[in-house]
């Protein structure tokens, strides 16, 4: 089977997510990633027992970045299939280097992959312990990069301060508040007085709770500022 093979030329492009809520967030932070250099990418996912031997010759298997890239320069195509990249993920892209590479976390719990579906494609995770891919995304003829020039990395986690006071807030102001307003108008004085503990600990979880389906959007990193 012939491969057909795309030059997907140097650009940047955007992944991840800045949407941090249970139900509809994802893999964050969002971030700006910059490919320097110029690859072919095949077009269509390869099959295992051809990728394998196309590896051996020299070939790699896609970056999340490098797939990225040729998808936003329209590239790229898939048939109702599901492909596995290169990268390998524990819940975040903290301390990701953005130039293109793979990026492999410690402790990593899911590998990254692609599921096409009627022309259109979605992230897919892999499972750390599943059966071996049917499809791979390769690249090839890409410059190696000097491992000792200036990389552009992300902060090795977030700001947890920053964070826990946006937590707090979020608790007084969703929360706390107007389980004391709620208390005024539809309960006795008494029961404020007595019972304030209980209105504070449920505005607490309350504004928890709220983690669910509402948060600020989060920093979207770019080149310049990492």
């Amino acid at each position: 089977m012939d491969i057909e093979w795309e030059v997907i030329e140097p650009g940047k492009v955007l992944l991840g997510s800045d949407n941090r809520t249970v139900l509809f967030g994802g893999i964050g932070p969002k971030h700006e990633v910059k490919i320097d250099y110029q690859f072919e990418i095949s077009k269509y996912p390869v099959k295992n027992n051809l990728s394998d031997k196309l590896i051996l010759e020299g070939c790699e298997i896609a970056s999340e970045s490098e797939w990225s890239l040729a998808a936003k320069q329209q590239k790229i195509f898939g048939n109702d299939e599901t492909e596995e990249l290169s990268d390998r993920v524990n819940n975040s892209y903290w301390g990701k280097i953005c130039d293109g590479r793979s990026f492999v976390s410690d402790n990593w719990i899911f590998g990254v992959g692609r599921r096409w579906e009627v022309g259109r494609c979605k992230g897919f995770q892999i499972e750390k312990n599943g059966n071996k891919s049917e499809y791979f995304r390769l690249v090839r003829n890409k410059i190696v990069l000097n491992e000792s020039q200036k990389t552009n990395t992300l902060p090795s986690s977030p700001n947890k301060s920053k964070l826990l006071i946006e937590e707090i807030l979020i608790c007084f102001l969703a929360g706390i508040i107007p389980s004391f307003i709620w208390a005024y108008f539809n309960a006795s004085p008494k029961y404020i007085y007595e019972g304030w503990l209980n209105l504070v600990f449920g505005g607490i979880f309350v504004g928890f709770f709220t983690i669910l389906f509402w948060r600020p959007r989060t920093k979207t990193w770019l080149i310049k500022e990492i």
